[in-house]
């Protein structure tokens, strides 16, 4: 059976009178959503034909109905009005990134609280390390005569330290042995091939240093693993039990969500921009009953990032959607900025 514009016209009032109440709609009101154009009688017709199709619901004994996940979908790909920012939006938005210096670790861990407060929804943000990047250098530096900082710099930019004691003297020879042995093994490496058994292979090579840097080799591991392995900063899960729809279905998705690999795995993908599941359209089963937002974004050249969003199926799209956009926007900018700086 064909969609026509009439057809679309009562499918968008559903949704909207769902979206905005959670209530279902019945053929008078969305006659008067139609401005009275058609009568209840013809609404009536075409919610029945919606119906057959699997686009709309009847919850329990209701007059009404819900529009159905396959609804929502045809909804969101044909239908939802996106409104856009108005000036005094986007300069909220453009406060919240308002800072001098900003590190890379807490711009994500503040935009997750942020988006959290702002949406009501969990939110994860993330960064994602191509398999390409390699360690460009690593550095000793000398803190005392036991005690010294590792740093360890990637080919896309990304910084991490650890500060590391020994229990042997840190003279200028064995710490200009040591550096000059880690990046003749390591510079131009590629992360992932910086396994354990890659560097314990590379420990031979160090003769009589290697019992007394072994613990070294270790810690550069760590760091390669970190980044590696991206920032991540997930917030606001107990916000879902907030929801009426979602109590049901909270324990099991509140485990999904402590969970950083299903987590990950789950906002990443090959598409860039903005991109919503709903329902049963998500892979998990933990997920039927809610909306999944995601917008990935690159980091300069060699970075890539997104955020999610999870919620119920119940949101302001139309609202939400532009603010997201504007939010991974303005944050890859600043990200941007930050990591070529």
């Amino acid at each position: 059976m064909e969609l026509d514009g009439r057809k679309m016209r009562v499918l968008s009032a559903i949704v909207d009178t769902y979206l905005a109440t959670g209530e279902p709609a019945g053929s008078k009101l969305v006659a008067e959503m139609l401005g009275g154009e058609v009568s209840s009688a013809t609404v009536r017709n075409d919610m029945a034909a919606l119906f057959e199709m699997g686009l709309i619901e009847q919850p329990h004994t209701s007059a009404g109905r819900v529009p159905s996940h396959l609804g929502l979908r045809v909804y969101l790909d044909k239908l939802v009005h996106y409104r856009p920012l108005s000036v005094q939006e986007r300069r909220e938005i453009d406060a919240m990134f308002n800072v001098r210096d900003p590190d890379p670790d807490r711009l994500l861990e503040d935009a997750a609280e942020v988006l959290s407060e702002t949406t009501g929804c969990a939110t994860v943000t993330t960064t994602f390390t191509p398999k390409s990047v390699s360690v460009r250098h690593v550095e000793l530096i000398p803190v005392s005569d036991r005690t010294l900082v590792i740093v360890v710099v990637a080919s896309n930019g990304v910084i991490k330290n650890k500060v590391c004691r020994v229990d042997f003297s840190l003279t200028p020879r064995v710490v200009e042995f040591f550096q000059n042995f880690a990046n003749g093994h390591l510079a131009g490496v590629s992360l992932n091939k910086i396994t354990t058994q890659y560097l314990n292979a590379a420990a031979i090579s160090m003769g009589e240093y290697s019992p007394m840097l072994g613990g070294l080799l270790s810690s550069i591991y760590e760091l390669c693993r970190e980044i590696n392995d991206g920032q991540y900063y997930q917030r606001g899960a107990t916000r879902l039990l907030e929801y009426d729809d979602m109590r049901q279905e909270a324990r099991e998705l509140l485990s999904l969500l402590s969970r950083r690999r299903d987590v990950i795995n789950l906002v990443w993908g090959d598409k860039d921009g903005v991109q919503i599941t709903i329902g049963k359209e998500n892979n998990n089963e933990e997920l039927t009953g809610s909306a999944v937002i995601v917008s990935r974004y690159n980091i300069g050249q060699d970075n890539l990032g997104a955020i999610g969003l999870i919620g119920p199926v119940r949101l302001d799209y139309a609202r939400l959607v532009p603010r997201l956009e504007y939010f991974t926007k303005t944050l890859s900018k600043l990200l941007t900025e930050t990591f070529e700086d």
